[in-house]
């Protein structure tokens, strides 16, 4: 059961938010295109399908090594639409700008979101915005509307036993990037947001069952929640998750687990084995998937102790053993979006 009164680690994207959600906000909204809990809903329309999803974006620094909040607020809600097998369109912008805000750095953050638009072929056609009182923040809410080809079905409770598990790059660069720079250590690490239209408008071709940006929570909990809404176990190779080594040597000296640590321009793909190979090259062809490898499979869970459990997320080690992962508990911080 939920806490009488929310905290900030009901914004974690981990276990707590989860029973946010649930408890609240899905209680209470329950309809069948909710139920589904995906990125981005699917909906029928007399001009084909058409997928909806809505985001808003908290980040500090506003200006971070590698974008800025309007960059992210883009490339967030445009990857959550690709991420359903949707072409983008159209983009809302809204605004709440604390007193204080600086009228240059609004400037270069718009500049910076029409920008983005632009690369991600997506039209910001209305918006919003608001003046409250406060210290200089700026936050962000954008809807994102875009069409769903015809023979497109990309969902969480696609994947099926026998499919490869593929990443598109290394693990936890936004969130390293954010908190290093909140923490005022001195490193080049570099944000990776970015829009993944054009590996996105590849693998809509190829027999994709599931796609899932990574994003807060990390990996492990992407994973997890994709596990759990297909009825299967993924397994996946520690040795083969792709990781910076900047950041790695970020996270030894934080005691930081890049599994969980959040980006915000990577995807995990679920893909019929088949398709792996003109997956994995479309994604390396493609500008944001040079990183791309393959981490794990899908296995149909087991009967008994020793089999593996349905919605069961697991790691093989490096000397073999497996360890089970669950969905990030506790509060991943920074806020990283």
């Amino acid at each position: 059961m939920m806490d009488k009164q929310i905290a900030m680690i009901h914004g974690s994207g981990g276990a707590a938010t989860g029973e946010l959600i649930h408890e609240v906000f899905a209680s209470a909204f329950k309809n069948e295109i909710l139920d589904a809990m995906e990125d981005a809903a699917v909906l029928p329309s007399e001009a084909g399908r058409i997928a909806v999803t809505t985001d808003s974006f908290v980040v500090t620094p506003v200006e971070f090594r590698g974008g800025d909040i309007g960059r992210l607020a883009v490339c967030g809600t445009v990857n959550d639409l690709l991420m359903r097998g949707a072409v983008p369109k159209y983009l809302t912008s809204s605004w709440i700008l604390e007193v204080g805000v600086s009228v240059e750095m609004l400037k270069r953050v718009v500049r910076s979101m029409a920008e983005t638009a632009k690369e991600a072929g997506i039209s910001i056609v209305c918006g919003d915005t608001k003046v409250v009182e406060g210290q200089g923040g700026i936050y962000v809410n954008t809807t994102g509307i875009g069409v769903v080809p015809e023979g497109i079905d990309i969902s969480a409770d696609r994947a099926r036993s026998g499919d490869v598990i593929l990443v598109s790059g290394t693990m936890g660069d936004h969130h390293a990037a954010i908190l290093s720079e909140r923490l005022s250590i001195d490193t080049d690490i570099k944000s990776d947001v970015a829009p993944l239209v054009q590996m996105c408008e590849g693998l809509r071709n190829l027999r994709v069952h599931t796609l899932r940006d990574v994003t807060r929570g990390g990996l492990g909990t992407v994973l997890k929640e994709l596990a759990t809404a297909s009825d299967n176990a993924f397994v996946i190779e520690d040795s083969l998750v792709p990781v910076n080594p900047k950041v790695k040597e970020f996270c030894g000296l934080l005691g930081l687990d890049p599994v969980y640590m959040g980006n915000e321009g990577k995807l995990v793909c679920i893909v019929d084995p088949q398709d792996e190979e003109e997956a994995l090259r479309v994604m390396r062809d493609s500008r944001y998937g040079a990183d791309a490898v393959r981490v794990g499979v899908v296995e149909e869970p087991g009967q008994g102790q020793t089999g593996f459990e349905k919605g069961g997320l697991y790691v093989r080690t490096s000397i073999g053993g497996l360890r089970e992962l669950d969905v990030l508990q506790g509060e991943g911080l920074p806020r990283i979006c």
